[in-house]
């Protein structure tokens, strides 16, 4: 088992508690789940401990995110962190295995909602249906995306906008041409 501290964004902590407490975890509920002490939790969400890869891994399945998310990004200037996400230091997020294609937009998972830039590949789709405990607004930037909420299809181009509040949907990209969305959720999921 490997236990050297790996190198982190200054959010990880934050990023975590974040995730623990849009799941409604405490974190005894965290420690127990990892085998671990809450003091370890604790000092983990305060970035006074690194963890170890591994820890990362066992994190990241805990929450159903990808270890990606947790491994942070090239650091931002000092003058930016916590304030700029440049183009080239959006941190991935989700699998894409679906055909869809999605990067932190916020610096981090600390506020009350975070902020998506996703690309549906063409002639994708998400598989199943899905319904979260949140508010979701997206806006189209390019392509065609068809979304169904709540049973009801809509096709939306280049200026449209929706909003989903935690009612079952899907999204479909039957179209050629990747559609690119910026996508808000509140609270944060990731």
């Amino acid at each position: 088992m490997q236990h050297d501290p790996v190198l982190h964004s200054k959010t990880l902590g934050a990023d975590i508690r974040a995730l623990r407490k849009a799941r409604g975890l405490t974190l005894q509920d965290i420690a127990d789940r990892l085998g671990r002490s809450v003091g370890w939790v604790s000092q983990i969400e305060r970035d006074l401990s690194a963890p170890s890869v591994t820890d990362l891994r066992h994190i990241a399945k805990l929450f159903d995110v990808p270890v990606s998310l947790l491994f942070g990004t090239p650091q931002a200037a000092a003058d930016e962190a916590g304030y700029v996400v440049r183009a080239g230091a959006r941190r991935p997020i989700g699998s894409g295995d679906s055909g869809l294609v999605e990067e932190l937009l916020s610096p981090d998972l600390s506020d009350d909602f975070e902020v998506v830039h996703s690309t549906f590949q063409p002639h994708s789709r998400i598989g199943e249906v899905v319904t979260r405990p949140t508010q979701e607004v997206g806006y189209i930037l390019s392509g065609k995306l068809d979304l169904i909420i709540c049973d009801r299809r809509f096709t939306l181009t280049p200026g449209d906008s929706f909003r989903i509040k935690a009612e079952p949907f899907e999204w479909i990209n039957p179209y050629d041409d990747p559609a690119v969305v910026i996508w808000v959720i509140a609270p944060p999921v990731y």
